[in-house]
């Protein structure tokens, strides 16, 4: 399939290399209108502090290219990528949609303008009329219906349009060529983002496909945005990213981008293998204070998580047993002996507390060996705990076995390969489960999609994937909080969900690292975090050059 997709993209690319490249969208800065503003937000690109680099980089006569280290995926469209944020953002970077994220919020993009009406229930979109597809075809206001009528029916690994198993779009209106009228069933905090981030389907490729999920012919992963895929091996886990010159909007900023696989991160970067990696606290020392490196300290919108299966396990459906295990693991001690003290023990209410939305009042359990023996009272348990095979991972789980050992709870480790472990997630097959993921940045309304019965806004975790827990109330309140549109109100609603589910403990919250990026400014300069996810290699517009 790589080599069918590789030749086909190659043709597709030489024959549109001789289209002029497009012109970038409007420089203004954008914030997204609530639903209760009737406010029309004109096109808007935002540039970051090093931008000028970018634009120098673009501007090289020799290829620039990006490498990245990488692995397998899936195929990067919106029926195929894997549910993690890797797959995910290669997946963003060939698809466009209405909106983009940028630092501080949702700004147009394919859409170069949108009106919310007094309802808060119809949301008009003008698109920008010099969009292409990769394979040269316009892409229109068709495309765009198509696509909310096709999800309907065929549904994406990211699942944003379905609530409560209800889909959102009550129909999709064209006006013309350019301009589309989406009708969604009843207000809600999250509809601009939610609208506002579906990746846009071309119409031509997908309305013959009757099983995405099946479909991988050499335009499956055709899309709109500023690069396209030349070349995807799976089995090696390498994907190459070209310039699209034909681009509607920013430039491209590098000629290609390129994932790898390699053994050694920190040493694939200092051998110039890769371009950027992401380092522990206890390494920073080794770039700080020398010229040829920058280094980015930014909060992560990641956590190391203890998930239960409560569904499967009948001992873990016990309030107490969790709430023991919560207490009889020593958090500070795993931020000291595994981030080197570079992190922070995560809120059991979920919520970083960073976020303006976090409650300090929730149970903060302090480890207590002794309250958690208390709370088991005199019974044992054994678990199997799955973890990811790197060595933190792995060394992250023994340290948690040996605190469970000392409160009566046993547990057998099993290593496997992150992909398996991710598998797992889905599947429920497993006891105890380890793992860092995301979608803890932006709106708490991913409290909804977690711990209330609503569709995830990341597929990684979800209400189907948290196997077992089931709290009305939280459910309740999940709902209530999302058509609030009284902020103050809408807090203590949140404070409220956060309360209930560190009582609860469905699974237990760990620790959030800090991400510690380091890069050659020399080679490039353009890495941007999005307000909602700190991984600067995950952002779409670190890979395009921003509008002077």
């Amino acid at each position: 399939m790589s080599k069918k997709i590789t030749l086909f993209l190659i043709i597709s690319c030489l024959s549109i290399l001789f289209i002029g490249c497009a012109q970038s969208a409007d420089d203004n800065t954008a914030n997204a209108a609530s639903p209760e503003n009737n406010t029309e937000v004109e096109s808007q690109q935002t540039a970051d502090e090093s931008s000028e680099n970018n634009a120098s980089n673009a501007l090289e006569d020799t290829p620039t290219v990006i490498r990245l280290e990488g692995s397998d995926t899936g195929l990067p469209n919106p029926f195929k990528h894997l549910t993690r944020g890797p797959g995910m953002s290669k997946m963003q970077i060939l698809y466009d949609s209405l909106l983009e994220i940028d630092a501080d919020g949702y700004i147009p993009w394919l859409a170069e303008s949108y009106h919310i009406d007094e309802t808060g229930k119809i949301f008009t979109f003008k698109l920008v009329e010099n969009a292409k597809w990769h394979d040269g075809t316009p892409l229109t206001a068709e495309d765009v219906l198509f696509t909310f009528e096709y999800y309907k029916t065929h549904t994406p690994v990211v699942d944003n349009l379905n609530i409560d198993g209800t889909y959102i779009v009550e129909s999709v209106v064209q006006s013309d060529t350019w301009t589309i009228d989406i009708h969604v069933s009843q207000v809600d905090n999250t509809n601009l983002s939610r609208l506002g981030g579906v990746r846009i389907l071309p119409k031509h490729i997908w309305e013959t496909v009757d099983d995405p999920i099946a479909y991988d012919a050499p335009d499956a992963t055709i899309g709109s945005g500023p690069y396209y895929m030349t070349h995807y091996d799976p089995v090696k886990g390498e994907y190459r990213y070209e310039a699209f010159d034909a681009y509607w909007g920013p430039a491209p900023a590098v000629d290609a981008i390129e994932w790898l696989p390699v053994s050694d991160s920190i040493l694939a970067f200092e051998n110039s293998e890769i371009s950027l990696v992401n380092v522990s606290a206890d390494l920073l020392t080794r770039y700080e204070g020398d010229d040829a490196f920058v280094v980015r300290k930014l909060p992560s919108f990641h956590a190391y998580r203890l998930m239960m299966n409560m569904t499967d396990v009948p001992a873990l459906e016990a309030v107490n047993v969790r709430q023991a295990m919560a207490y009889g693991i020593d958090r500070e001690a795993l931020v000291a002996k595994i981030a080197r003290g570079a992190a922070e023990v995560s809120s059991m209410g979920y919520v970083p507390k960073t976020s303006k939305w976090y409650n300090p009042e929730i149970e903060a359990y302090a480890f207590d060996a002794a309250h958690a023996k208390s709370l088991l009272d005199g019974q044992t348990y054994h678990f199997r705990l799955l973890t990811g095979n790197t060595p933190s991972e792995v060394k992250l789980a023994e340290l948690i076995k040996l605190d469970l050992e000392q409160i009566g709870i046993t547990v057998a480790i099993e290593s496997v390969e992150s992909k398996t472990r991710d598998e797992a997630i889905k599947t429920g097959d497993y006891e105890l489960l380890l793992v860092n993921s995301g979608g803890m940045g932006g709106d708490p309304d991913y409290l909804r999609s977690i711990y209330g019965n609503a569709s995830a806004n990341t597929a990684a975790l979800s209400a189907s994937t948290l196997k077992g827990y089931q709290n009305e109330t939280v459910a309740e309140l999940a709902i209530e909080q999302a058509h609030t549109l009284d902020e103050n109100q809408r807090m203590t609603l949140i404070h409220e969900m956060q309360s209930l589910i560190a009582t609860d403990v469905p699974m237990i919250m760990l620790y959030t690292n800090q991400d510690n990026f380091v890069y050659r400014a020399s080679e490039y300069d353009g890495w941007y975090a999005r307000f909602d996810h700190s991984k600067l290699d995950h952002n779409k517009l670190s890979y395009v050059v921003p509008t002077p």
